[in-house]
């Protein structure tokens, strides 16, 4: 998503300025070019020589420096970029942008940039609580084109507890994203399943399965960057959505944790009804012991056999499937192992789905546990997409925007 994008980040005199180093190789490593202006006052945080190494651009820090490749580089910066992120904003340039006041490098190149811009402040405690310091928040939040991080809590470098720290920056780098994605789905409730479940034998053991819940969470981050209003129902899993916090921002982030596929199925249909859009990623075991033991199962002596009874759980897809209105958008998944296509295509059809979404265990790179995703997209009017290996949060994107464009 930030691949090939153009970002000028902006930097002020606060300590939070030594972290920005690290976001401006973040967004590199994103696919993104980075330009950097900063105010005369950042540059005793953090040295010219590292951020020119680091974005691979000389700095614009003096509106009037021979050095500058523009004569009007406060002009140019904001013509070349898709993007500006202002971190940290400390209340002198939160006040300053607010009021209009253009008097260096960064404030100048702010005041001309009328593409996407994202603010991340930072501040004592005491100075963010200043009536004028809320004030210029609002006031800037509320600007079409600015997208507004809360500051975060924690420990303040004067060594008191509070709010005023600037959000972290993979925060930063997620608000990016968040930034330059159209809010085609605005307005919308989005439910997701995701993660695998688990199936309780004893109070030690359990059924399970592969799924990282890596592509949900995908999905999920997806969703909510084009603005819709997420539920995210979700398995034991060690991927966790970071969603950064926002001023201004009335979006909903609704996670719900469930265990075994009977909560889920639950939780998915008490959602289900509110929802336009419901994307089925989960990894929903099949089968569930017909009993489950109070006490740990112990082996026997001589044991050399465990027979457990297994029944069926609640077919999620199609329970959906039967209750879903018109206007509503169904989406599956399916992991297949042979006839991949035709079961698919079955399940599209028998669960009322509107788009399936079949994965692959037969190619390198795809699958359960890895970072890269495979899959063909089936729709229910009997077209199809095949969608070459790529990131999951590419494959959540192309999801995304064929459930939008449909």
């Amino acid at each position: 998503m930030l691949q090939g994008k153009h970002i000028v980040v902006g930097i002020s005199g606060g300590i939070a300025a030594y972290k920005i180093p690290e976001l401006i190789r973040l967004l590199r490593k994103a696919g993104a070019e980075v330009k950097v202006t900063t105010t005369k006052n950042a540059l005793e945080f953090v040295t010219e020589l590292t951020l020119q190494t680091l974005s691979g651009y000389k700095v614009y820090s003096d509106v009037f420096a021979a050095i500058n490749e523009h004569s009007t580089e406060h002009i140019s910066l904001p013509d070349w970029a898709d993007l500006m992120v202002i971190a940290p904003a400390t209340a002198n340039v939160l006040g300053k942008m607010a009021s209009g006041i253009a008097d260096d490098a960064l404030t100048t190149s702010f005041c001309a940039m009328r593409k996407p811009v994202v603010i991340a402040p930072a501040m004592n405690s005491n100075m963010l609580a200043c009536p004028t310091t809320q004030e210029a928040i609002r006031t800037l939040a509320s600007w079409n084109n600015v997208t507004m991080l809360d500051c975060a809590e924690g420990e303040l470098a004067c060594g008191t507890t509070g709010k005023g720290r600037m959000q972290e920056v993979d925060a930063i780098v997620e608000a990016a994203r968040y930034a330059l994605t159209s809010k085609d789905l605005a307005g919308k409730q989005v439910l997701i399943t995701s993660g695998p479940t688990r199936e309780a034998i004893d109070p030690v053991r359990y059924l399970s399965n592969h799924s990282s819940g890596k592509q949900g969470a995908a999905l999920a981050m997806s969703c909510w960057r084009h603005g819709a209003d997420v539920t995210f129902v979700t398995g034991p899993s060690a991927v966790e959505p970071h969603i950064p916090q926002f001023v201004g921002v009335a979006q909903e982030w609704r996670k719900v944790s469930v265990t075994s596929a009977a909560e889920m199925a639950q939780r998915a249909m008490q959602h289900f009804a509110d929802c336009h859009v419901a994307i089925l990623c989960a990894a929903v075991a099949d089968f569930t012991p017909s009993e489950v033991s109070a006490e740990k199962i112990k082996k026997q002596p001589g044991q050399t056999e465990l027979t457990l009874s297994l029944t069926t759980t609640t077919d999620i897809a199609a329970a959906l499937g039967a209750v879903k209105r018109e206007g509503q958008k169904l989406v599956g998944f399916a992991l297949e192992t042979c006839d991949e296509e035709a079961f698919a295509l079955h399940k599209l059809q028998s669960k009322h789905l509107d788009l399936i979404v079949l994965n692959s265990l037969q190619d390198q790179g795809a699958g359960f546990g890895v970072d890269t995703n495979k899959v063909t997209l089936l729709f229910a009017n009997g077209t199809k997409k095949d969608v070459p290996l790529q990131s999951k949060e590419d494959i959540a994107n192309t999801i995304v925007e064929s459930i939008i464009l449909s």
